[in-house]
Protein backbone atom coordinates (compact mmCIF):
# COMPACT_ATOMS: atom_id res chain seq x y z
CA UNK A 1 0.00 0.00 0.00
CA UNK A 2 1.57 3.30 -1.24
CA UNK A 3 1.24 6.03 1.50
CA UNK A 4 0.76 9.80 2.18
CA UNK A 5 4.17 11.76 1.50
CA UNK A 6 2.30 14.88 3.70
CA UNK A 7 5.07 16.26 6.32
CA UNK A 8 4.69 15.66 9.36
CA UNK A 9 5.49 18.40 11.33
CA UNK A 10 6.67 17.79 15.36
CA UNK A 11 5.48 21.07 17.13
CA UNK A 12 6.95 22.04 20.25
CA UNK A 13 7.61 25.02 22.08
CA UNK A 14 11.26 26.01 21.05
CA UNK A 15 12.90 26.26 24.03
CA UNK A 16 16.82 26.32 25.32
CA UNK A 17 17.45 23.48 27.88
CA UNK A 18 20.05 21.38 29.29
CA UNK A 19 19.19 17.47 29.67
CA UNK A 20 18.65 16.12 33.01
CA UNK A 21 21.36 13.40 33.99
CA UNK A 22 24.11 14.20 30.74
CA UNK A 23 25.96 16.45 31.83
CA UNK A 24 25.96 18.30 28.75
CA UNK A 25 24.10 22.00 27.67
CA UNK A 26 23.43 22.26 24.36
CA UNK A 27 22.09 26.05 22.84
CA UNK A 28 19.36 25.86 21.00
CA UNK A 29 20.00 26.97 16.84
CA UNK A 30 16.66 27.35 14.33
CA UNK A 31 15.72 29.67 11.31
CA UNK A 32 12.71 32.30 11.88
CA UNK A 33 10.22 29.99 12.87
CA UNK A 34 11.72 27.79 14.90
CA UNK A 35 12.55 24.70 13.23
CA UNK A 36 14.80 23.27 10.32
CA UNK A 37 13.26 21.03 7.78
CA UNK A 38 14.54 17.80 6.65
CA UNK A 39 13.34 15.19 4.15
CA UNK A 40 13.72 11.72 4.75
CA UNK A 41 12.33 7.89 3.84
CA UNK A 42 9.38 6.38 5.25
CA UNK A 43 10.41 2.61 5.40
CA UNK A 44 7.41 1.17 7.43
CA UNK A 45 4.54 3.43 7.60
CA UNK A 46 3.50 6.31 10.46
CA UNK A 47 7.50 6.81 11.58
CA UNK A 48 8.03 8.03 14.90
CA UNK A 49 4.77 7.30 16.08
CA UNK A 50 3.16 5.47 18.96
CA UNK A 51 3.60 6.16 22.87
CA UNK A 52 6.46 6.85 23.44
CA UNK A 53 7.32 8.91 20.25
CA UNK A 54 6.57 12.19 22.19
CA UNK A 55 9.43 11.37 24.60
CA UNK A 56 12.08 10.56 22.22
CA UNK A 57 11.18 13.47 19.84
CA UNK A 58 11.82 15.68 23.30
CA UNK A 59 14.83 13.79 23.97
CA UNK A 60 16.33 14.44 20.57
CA UNK A 61 14.94 18.46 20.59
CA UNK A 62 16.82 18.68 23.68
CA UNK A 63 19.74 17.07 23.19
CA UNK A 64 19.87 19.04 19.81
CA UNK A 65 18.69 22.26 20.70
CA UNK A 66 16.69 22.03 17.66
CA UNK A 67 13.38 22.11 16.20
CA UNK A 68 12.95 19.84 13.54
CA UNK A 69 9.89 19.52 10.63
CA UNK A 70 10.21 16.09 9.42
CA UNK A 71 8.68 15.03 5.74
CA UNK A 72 8.67 11.51 5.33
CA UNK A 73 7.91 10.08 1.82
CA UNK A 74 7.33 6.34 0.71
CA UNK A 75 10.35 4.14 -0.58
CA UNK A 76 8.72 3.51 -3.55
CA UNK A 77 8.39 7.19 -3.93
CA UNK A 78 11.57 8.75 -2.56
CA UNK A 79 13.82 9.13 -5.89
CA UNK A 80 11.29 10.79 -8.13
CA UNK A 81 10.45 13.12 -5.19
CA UNK A 82 14.57 14.10 -4.58
CA UNK A 83 14.32 14.91 -8.53
CA UNK A 84 10.70 16.65 -8.41
CA UNK A 85 12.33 18.73 -5.62
CA UNK A 86 15.77 19.47 -7.23
CA UNK A 87 13.05 20.93 -10.60
CA UNK A 88 10.96 22.84 -8.14
CA UNK A 89 13.50 24.38 -5.51
CA UNK A 90 10.81 26.52 -4.07
CA UNK A 91 9.55 22.85 -2.60
CA UNK A 92 13.21 22.27 -1.16
CA UNK A 93 13.84 21.06 2.72
CA UNK A 94 16.87 22.24 3.71
CA UNK A 95 18.30 19.29 4.61
CA UNK A 96 17.68 15.92 2.71
CA UNK A 97 18.43 12.42 1.87
CA UNK A 98 19.98 11.13 -1.40
CA UNK A 99 20.40 7.52 -1.93
CA UNK A 100 23.00 7.88 -4.70
CA UNK A 101 25.42 10.73 -6.21
CA UNK A 102 23.70 11.24 -10.25
CA UNK A 103 23.20 13.81 -12.60
CA UNK A 104 20.46 15.34 -10.85
CA UNK A 105 22.50 16.19 -7.66
CA UNK A 106 25.33 16.76 -9.90
CA UNK A 107 23.79 19.30 -11.65
CA UNK A 108 21.60 20.87 -8.83
CA UNK A 109 25.44 21.74 -7.17
CA UNK A 110 26.50 23.34 -10.45
CA UNK A 111 22.97 25.20 -10.56
CA UNK A 112 23.92 26.62 -6.81
CA UNK A 113 21.04 24.70 -5.63
CA UNK A 114 23.48 23.37 -2.57
CA UNK A 115 25.72 24.72 0.14
CA UNK A 116 29.29 23.33 -0.35
CA UNK A 117 29.83 21.35 3.13
CA UNK A 118 33.68 21.90 2.54
CA UNK A 119 32.95 25.94 3.56
CA UNK A 120 31.90 24.03 6.73
CA UNK A 121 32.38 20.90 8.32
CA UNK A 122 36.20 20.99 8.45
CA UNK A 123 35.71 23.60 11.64
CA UNK A 124 36.22 20.67 14.54
CA UNK A 125 35.17 23.65 17.22
CA UNK A 126 32.05 23.82 15.83
CA UNK A 127 31.35 20.06 14.40
CA UNK A 128 33.22 17.65 16.61
CA UNK A 129 32.10 14.50 14.93
CA UNK A 130 31.85 15.42 11.16
CA UNK A 131 35.08 17.17 10.99
CA UNK A 132 36.31 13.86 11.87
CA UNK A 133 34.92 13.01 8.36
CA UNK A 134 37.06 10.38 6.14
CA UNK A 135 38.29 12.86 3.23
CA UNK A 136 38.64 10.32 0.85
CA UNK A 137 34.95 9.52 1.28
CA UNK A 138 34.51 12.98 1.15
CA UNK A 139 36.44 13.64 -2.14
CA UNK A 140 34.23 10.74 -3.88
CA UNK A 141 31.32 12.97 -2.97
CA UNK A 142 32.73 16.55 -5.26
CA UNK A 143 31.50 17.97 -7.89
CA UNK A 144 33.98 20.41 -9.32
CA UNK A 145 35.72 20.24 -5.94
CA UNK A 146 32.69 21.30 -3.93
CA UNK A 147 31.37 18.72 -1.24
CA UNK A 148 27.66 17.92 -2.25
CA UNK A 149 26.84 16.11 1.16
CA UNK A 150 27.58 14.59 4.27
CA UNK A 151 28.21 10.53 3.88
CA UNK A 152 26.31 8.10 6.12
CA UNK A 153 28.92 6.16 6.71
CA UNK A 154 29.40 2.44 5.86
CA UNK A 155 32.76 0.35 6.99
CA UNK A 156 35.43 1.20 4.55
CA UNK A 157 37.51 -2.01 5.45
CA UNK A 158 34.42 -3.95 4.95
CA UNK A 159 36.23 -6.59 2.28
CA UNK A 160 38.72 -9.01 2.52
CA UNK A 161 40.24 -12.79 3.00
CA UNK A 162 39.18 -15.55 5.42
CA UNK A 163 39.76 -18.99 5.17
CA UNK A 164 39.01 -21.92 7.49
CA UNK A 165 41.49 -21.50 10.65
CA UNK A 166 41.87 -26.07 11.01
CA UNK A 167 42.14 -26.86 7.35
CA UNK A 168 45.23 -24.64 7.38
CA UNK A 169 46.52 -25.79 10.89
CA UNK A 170 46.51 -29.09 8.97
CA UNK A 171 49.09 -27.98 6.59
CA UNK A 172 51.22 -25.74 8.81
CA UNK A 173 50.26 -22.80 6.91
CA UNK A 174 50.22 -19.29 8.87
CA UNK A 175 48.32 -16.63 7.16
CA UNK A 176 48.82 -15.45 3.69
CA UNK A 177 50.47 -12.48 3.22
CA UNK A 178 51.14 -12.39 -0.48
CA UNK A 179 48.87 -13.85 -3.69
CA UNK A 180 51.31 -16.57 -4.20
CA UNK A 181 50.97 -17.11 -0.54
CA UNK A 182 47.37 -17.40 -1.06
CA UNK A 183 47.69 -19.61 -3.97
CA UNK A 184 49.58 -22.13 -1.99
CA UNK A 185 46.99 -22.84 -0.04
CA UNK A 186 44.40 -22.79 -2.39
CA UNK A 187 46.41 -25.70 -3.91
CA UNK A 188 46.92 -27.62 -0.16
CA UNK A 189 43.05 -27.03 0.41
CA UNK A 190 42.17 -28.52 -3.26
CA UNK A 191 44.54 -31.69 -3.60
CA UNK A 192 45.62 -31.95 0.30
CA UNK A 193 42.41 -33.36 1.28
CA UNK A 194 41.91 -30.97 4.42
CA UNK A 195 39.15 -33.33 5.20
CA UNK A 196 40.65 -36.64 5.51
CA UNK A 197 38.16 -38.21 3.95
CA UNK A 198 40.55 -39.63 1.74
CA UNK A 199 38.28 -38.13 -1.56
CA UNK A 200 39.07 -35.93 -3.98
CA UNK A 201 35.98 -33.04 -3.12
CA UNK A 202 37.74 -30.15 -1.98
CA UNK A 203 38.54 -26.76 -3.79
CA UNK A 204 40.65 -23.78 -2.44
CA UNK A 205 38.35 -20.54 -3.56
CA UNK A 206 33.72 -20.63 -2.58
CA UNK A 207 32.71 -19.36 -5.90
CA UNK A 208 29.50 -18.06 -6.95
CA UNK A 209 28.02 -15.65 -10.08
CA UNK A 210 28.84 -13.14 -8.10
CA UNK A 211 32.49 -11.71 -8.82
CA UNK A 212 32.87 -9.40 -6.24
CA UNK A 213 36.02 -11.51 -5.12
CA UNK A 214 38.37 -11.00 -8.46
CA UNK A 215 37.60 -7.07 -7.58
CA UNK A 216 39.45 -7.89 -4.61
CA UNK A 217 41.91 -10.16 -5.89
CA UNK A 218 42.56 -7.57 -8.42
CA UNK A 219 43.25 -4.93 -5.71
CA UNK A 220 45.98 -7.42 -4.43
CA UNK A 221 48.32 -6.96 -7.62
CA UNK A 222 48.21 -3.13 -7.81
CA UNK A 223 45.84 -2.25 -10.24
CA UNK A 224 43.32 -0.43 -8.51
CA UNK A 225 39.39 -0.21 -7.79
CA UNK A 226 37.82 0.06 -11.04
CA UNK A 227 39.99 3.47 -11.83
CA UNK A 228 43.99 4.28 -10.88
CA UNK A 229 45.46 7.27 -10.57
CA UNK A 230 48.25 6.28 -13.27
CA UNK A 231 51.19 9.32 -14.39
CA UNK A 232 49.12 12.00 -14.25
CA UNK A 233 46.02 10.81 -15.29
CA UNK A 234 42.71 8.46 -13.87
CA UNK A 235 42.34 5.57 -16.19
CA UNK A 236 39.99 2.27 -15.85
CA UNK A 237 42.04 -0.49 -14.28
CA UNK A 238 41.60 -3.00 -17.59
CA UNK A 239 43.87 -0.53 -18.98
CA UNK A 240 47.09 -1.26 -16.65
CA UNK A 241 49.93 -4.00 -16.54
CA UNK A 242 48.81 -4.84 -13.36
CA UNK A 243 44.88 -5.75 -14.10
CA UNK A 244 46.28 -8.50 -16.89
CA UNK A 245 48.62 -10.23 -13.97
CA UNK A 246 45.60 -10.51 -12.07
CA UNK A 247 43.43 -11.89 -14.42
CA UNK A 248 46.23 -14.22 -15.28
CA UNK A 249 46.45 -15.64 -11.96
CA UNK A 250 42.79 -15.99 -11.59
CA UNK A 251 42.83 -17.73 -15.10
CA UNK A 252 45.67 -20.13 -13.60
CA UNK A 253 43.01 -20.63 -10.39
CA UNK A 254 40.08 -21.62 -12.89
CA UNK A 255 42.44 -24.05 -15.05
CA UNK A 256 44.00 -25.62 -12.58
CA UNK A 257 40.76 -26.42 -10.29
CA UNK A 258 41.20 -24.83 -7.62
CA UNK A 259 37.62 -22.52 -7.78
CA UNK A 260 34.71 -24.59 -8.81
CA UNK A 261 34.05 -25.10 -12.48
CA UNK A 262 30.58 -24.35 -12.03
CA UNK A 263 30.59 -21.15 -10.36
CA UNK A 264 28.68 -19.14 -12.72
CA UNK A 265 25.78 -20.94 -12.21
CA UNK A 266 26.17 -21.40 -8.21
CA UNK A 267 23.42 -19.34 -6.33
CA UNK A 268 24.82 -16.30 -4.13
CA UNK A 269 22.53 -17.08 -1.93
CA UNK A 270 24.71 -20.49 -0.90
CA UNK A 271 27.84 -19.54 -1.42
CA UNK A 272 28.66 -19.30 2.22
CA UNK A 273 28.17 -23.01 2.41
CA UNK A 274 30.53 -23.95 0.41
CA UNK A 275 32.59 -23.32 3.13
CA UNK A 276 29.83 -24.17 6.23
CA UNK A 277 29.73 -27.68 4.65
CA UNK A 278 33.36 -28.37 4.43
CA UNK A 279 33.77 -28.31 0.20
CA UNK A 280 35.87 -24.68 0.03
CA UNK A 281 38.56 -23.48 2.82
CA UNK A 282 38.34 -19.98 1.50
CA UNK A 283 36.00 -17.31 1.84
CA UNK A 284 36.99 -13.67 -0.25
CA UNK A 285 34.16 -11.01 0.24
CA UNK A 286 32.80 -9.26 3.18
CA UNK A 287 34.64 -9.70 6.58
CA UNK A 288 31.35 -10.36 8.14
CA UNK A 289 30.59 -13.03 5.49
CA UNK A 290 33.50 -14.76 6.71
CA UNK A 291 32.57 -14.53 10.43
CA UNK A 292 29.02 -15.61 9.83
CA UNK A 293 30.48 -18.83 8.11
CA UNK A 294 32.52 -19.07 11.48
CA UNK A 295 29.39 -18.46 13.29
CA UNK A 296 27.59 -21.44 11.54
CA UNK A 297 30.42 -23.55 12.79
CA UNK A 298 29.32 -22.96 16.09
CA UNK A 299 25.99 -23.35 15.87
CA UNK A 300 26.06 -26.70 13.74
CA UNK A 301 29.21 -27.72 16.35
CA UNK A 302 31.64 -28.16 13.06
CA UNK A 303 34.35 -30.33 14.81
CA UNK A 304 37.86 -29.11 13.54
CA UNK A 305 39.81 -31.73 11.30
CA UNK A 306 43.06 -31.38 13.57
CA UNK A 307 41.03 -32.23 16.55
CA UNK A 308 37.42 -33.28 16.57
CA UNK A 309 37.38 -32.13 20.70
CA UNK A 310 37.54 -28.05 19.20
CA UNK A 311 35.35 -27.09 16.76
CA UNK A 312 35.98 -25.48 13.47
CA UNK A 313 36.70 -21.72 12.94
CA UNK A 314 37.62 -19.43 10.95
CA UNK A 315 40.62 -16.72 10.33
CA UNK A 316 39.75 -13.33 9.45
CA UNK A 317 42.94 -12.16 7.35
CA UNK A 318 41.47 -9.26 5.14
CA UNK A 319 44.29 -7.42 3.08
CA UNK A 320 46.43 -9.17 1.29
CA UNK A 321 50.16 -8.02 -0.62
CA UNK A 322 48.83 -4.74 1.96
CA UNK A 323 45.95 -3.76 -0.20
CA UNK A 324 41.94 -4.38 -0.28
CA UNK A 325 38.54 -3.15 -2.20
CA UNK A 326 37.29 0.20 -0.56
CA UNK A 327 33.66 -0.05 0.47
CA UNK A 328 32.02 3.45 -1.52
CA UNK A 329 32.62 4.32 2.43
CA UNK A 330 28.67 5.44 2.49
CA UNK A 331 25.55 4.08 1.82
CA UNK A 332 23.49 7.11 0.82
CA UNK A 333 24.20 10.78 1.92
CA UNK A 334 22.76 13.99 3.31
CA UNK A 335 22.70 17.38 1.25
CA UNK A 336 22.35 20.60 2.37
CA UNK A 337 20.15 23.02 -0.22
CA UNK A 338 19.90 26.61 -0.37
CA UNK A 339 16.49 26.45 1.10
CA UNK A 340 18.97 27.00 4.09
CA UNK A 341 19.46 31.06 2.66
CA UNK A 342 21.87 32.14 4.87
CA UNK A 343 25.13 30.40 6.48
CA UNK A 344 23.74 30.76 9.92
CA UNK A 345 20.75 28.76 8.94
CA UNK A 346 23.01 25.88 7.11
CA UNK A 347 24.88 26.04 10.49
CA UNK A 348 21.87 25.51 12.43
CA UNK A 349 21.35 22.62 9.83
CA UNK A 350 24.99 20.99 10.83
CA UNK A 351 24.84 21.50 14.45
CA UNK A 352 21.84 19.51 14.79
CA UNK A 353 23.00 16.26 12.36
CA UNK A 354 26.52 16.61 14.74
CA UNK A 355 24.77 16.62 17.65
CA UNK A 356 22.62 13.45 16.29
CA UNK A 357 26.09 11.83 15.96
CA UNK A 358 26.65 11.85 19.92
CA UNK A 359 26.37 8.50 21.27
CA UNK A 360 23.56 9.23 23.27
CA UNK A 361 21.50 10.06 20.18
CA UNK A 362 22.73 6.76 18.03
CA UNK A 363 21.39 4.82 20.98
CA UNK A 364 18.32 6.72 21.23
CA UNK A 365 17.67 6.21 17.01
CA UNK A 366 19.01 2.51 17.31
CA UNK A 367 17.10 1.28 20.76
CA UNK A 368 14.93 3.99 22.08
CA UNK A 369 14.23 5.41 25.95
CA UNK A 370 16.46 3.69 28.71
CA UNK A 371 14.19 1.37 31.00
CA UNK A 372 11.37 1.91 28.48
CA UNK A 373 12.73 -0.17 24.87
CA UNK A 374 16.22 -0.73 26.57
CA UNK A 375 17.86 -1.27 30.07
CA UNK A 376 21.47 -1.73 31.06
CA UNK A 377 23.03 -4.42 32.91
CA UNK A 378 26.61 -5.76 33.91
CA UNK A 379 27.29 -2.80 31.82
CA UNK A 380 25.85 -3.57 28.65
CA UNK A 381 22.38 -2.50 26.87
CA UNK A 382 20.08 -5.39 26.88
CA UNK A 383 16.81 -4.08 24.01
CA UNK A 384 13.45 -4.98 24.31
CA UNK A 385 12.41 -7.58 22.43
CA UNK A 386 8.97 -6.22 21.79
CA UNK A 387 9.85 -4.60 17.79
CA UNK A 388 6.60 -3.00 17.53
CA UNK A 389 8.04 -0.37 19.92
CA UNK A 390 10.54 0.33 17.72
CA UNK A 391 8.64 2.75 15.44
CA UNK A 392 8.35 5.41 17.82
CA UNK A 393 12.39 6.30 17.84
CA UNK A 394 14.32 4.28 14.11
CA UNK A 395 13.12 6.87 11.74
CA UNK A 396 16.11 9.11 13.15
CA UNK A 397 18.85 7.01 12.19
CA UNK A 398 18.26 8.67 8.38
CA UNK A 399 19.22 11.73 10.14
CA UNK A 400 22.61 10.19 11.20
CA UNK A 401 25.92 10.40 9.32
CA UNK A 402 27.36 7.34 11.76
CA UNK A 403 30.82 9.75 11.76
CA UNK A 404 33.53 9.21 13.26
CA UNK A 405 31.52 5.99 14.31
CA UNK A 406 28.65 3.41 14.15
CA UNK A 407 25.90 2.95 16.74
CA UNK A 408 27.99 -0.71 17.30
CA UNK A 409 30.94 1.13 18.50
CA UNK A 410 28.66 3.98 20.84
CA UNK A 411 28.40 3.13 25.04
CA UNK A 412 27.17 1.91 26.59
CA UNK A 413 26.63 -1.04 23.79
CA UNK A 414 24.98 -4.10 23.30
CA UNK A 415 27.53 -7.38 24.43
CA UNK A 416 29.42 -8.62 21.27
CA UNK A 417 30.57 -12.16 20.80
CA UNK A 418 34.25 -12.79 20.48
CA UNK A 419 33.90 -13.65 16.93
CA UNK A 420 31.95 -10.28 15.99
CA UNK A 421 34.30 -8.53 17.94
CA UNK A 422 37.36 -10.01 15.56
CA UNK A 423 35.37 -9.40 12.62
CA UNK A 424 35.18 -5.26 13.89
CA UNK A 425 39.26 -5.19 14.48
CA UNK A 426 40.08 -6.79 11.37
CA UNK A 427 37.90 -4.51 9.19
CA UNK A 428 39.42 -1.74 11.29
CA UNK A 429 42.51 -2.39 10.58
CA UNK A 430 41.58 -3.03 6.56
CA UNK A 431 40.96 0.71 6.43
CA UNK A 432 44.41 1.96 6.02
CA UNK A 433 44.97 -0.86 3.44
CA UNK A 434 41.84 -0.30 1.65
CA UNK A 435 42.12 1.16 -2.37
CA UNK A 436 39.48 3.46 -2.74
CA UNK A 437 37.54 4.13 -6.39
CA UNK A 438 39.37 7.87 -7.21
CA UNK A 439 36.99 8.31 -9.74
CA UNK A 440 33.30 7.97 -8.40
CA UNK A 441 32.80 11.69 -8.43
CA UNK A 442 34.24 12.29 -12.10
CA UNK A 443 32.01 9.44 -13.27
CA UNK A 444 28.49 10.88 -11.66
CA UNK A 445 29.08 13.91 -13.61
CA UNK A 446 29.88 12.71 -17.00
CA UNK A 447 27.16 12.32 -19.51
CA UNK A 448 28.29 9.91 -21.49
CA UNK A 449 28.82 7.47 -18.26
CA UNK A 450 25.03 8.51 -17.65
CA UNK A 451 24.03 7.17 -20.51
CA UNK A 452 26.62 4.16 -21.31
CA UNK A 453 28.16 3.04 -18.07
CA UNK A 454 26.16 0.27 -17.47
CA UNK A 455 26.70 -1.35 -20.84
CA UNK A 456 30.27 -0.01 -20.41
CA UNK A 457 31.02 -1.74 -17.53
CA UNK A 458 29.24 -5.52 -18.38
CA UNK A 459 31.79 -5.24 -21.54
CA UNK A 460 34.54 -5.52 -19.09
CA UNK A 461 32.89 -7.52 -16.60
CA UNK A 462 31.65 -10.04 -19.34
CA UNK A 463 35.42 -10.01 -21.03
CA UNK A 464 37.25 -10.82 -17.80
CA UNK A 465 35.00 -13.97 -17.12
CA UNK A 466 35.63 -15.55 -20.22
CA UNK A 467 39.01 -14.69 -19.94
CA UNK A 468 39.38 -16.42 -16.60
CA UNK A 469 37.47 -19.22 -17.49
CA UNK A 470 39.29 -19.79 -20.83
CA UNK A 471 37.04 -18.60 -23.32
CA UNK A 472 38.73 -16.16 -24.93
CA UNK A 473 43.20 -15.61 -24.94
CA UNK A 474 44.50 -12.08 -25.30
CA UNK A 475 43.05 -10.96 -28.44
CA UNK A 476 40.06 -11.78 -27.01
CA UNK A 477 40.30 -9.64 -24.18
CA UNK A 478 42.06 -7.05 -26.37
CA UNK A 479 38.95 -6.72 -28.82
CA UNK A 480 36.93 -6.48 -25.25
CA UNK A 481 39.10 -3.31 -24.88
CA UNK A 482 38.52 -1.60 -28.04
CA UNK A 483 35.25 -2.30 -27.64
CA UNK A 484 35.11 -0.45 -24.83
CA UNK A 485 36.45 2.81 -26.23
CA UNK A 486 34.51 2.15 -29.47
CA UNK A 487 31.25 2.55 -27.37
CA UNK A 488 32.09 5.47 -25.20
CA UNK A 489 35.17 4.33 -23.30
CA UNK A 490 36.87 6.92 -24.47
CA UNK A 491 34.66 9.85 -24.09
CA UNK A 492 34.44 8.74 -20.80
CA UNK A 493 38.47 8.52 -20.53
CA UNK A 494 37.74 12.55 -21.29
CA UNK A 495 35.21 13.52 -19.51
CA UNK A 496 36.82 12.49 -16.09
CA UNK A 497 40.25 13.64 -16.61
CA UNK A 498 39.05 16.96 -18.10
CA UNK A 499 37.79 16.92 -14.14
CA UNK A 500 40.54 15.32 -12.73
CA UNK A 501 42.91 17.82 -14.04
CA UNK A 502 40.58 20.73 -12.68
CA UNK A 503 40.18 20.18 -9.44
CA UNK A 504 43.81 18.86 -9.26
CA UNK A 505 44.98 22.27 -9.77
Amino acid sequence: MKKSAVPVILSMLFVLTSVTGCGKHTVARSDASGAISFMIVDNDGNPLSGDNAPKVISYMEQWTGTKVNFQFVPTDQYNDKVSAVFSSPSDMPMVMHVNKLDQNVVNAMNNDLLWDLNEFIWDSSKYPNLSKANKNVCKSLEVNGKLVGLYKARDIGRNGLSYRTDWAEKFGLGEPRTPEDVYNMMKLFTEGDPDGNGKNDTFGLAMCSFTGPFDIIQTWFGCGNAWVEEKGNIVPVHQTAAYKDALDWMRQLYAEGLIPKDWRTREAKKWQDQVKKGEAGIFIDVMDGGRRIWDGFETEKTPSVVDNSKLASMTLVGAINGATLATSGYNGFLVFTKAAATREQVEACLHFVDKMCDDEMLILAGYGLKDVTYKIDGGYLIPNSDKSASKAYTALNQTQCFIPHALIAAKPAVKQTNRKLKELQVIADNEKFAVFNPALSYLANSPTYAQNGAKLDKLISEARTKYICGEINEAGLQEAFDQWNKQGGTAVLSEVNAQYRVQAH
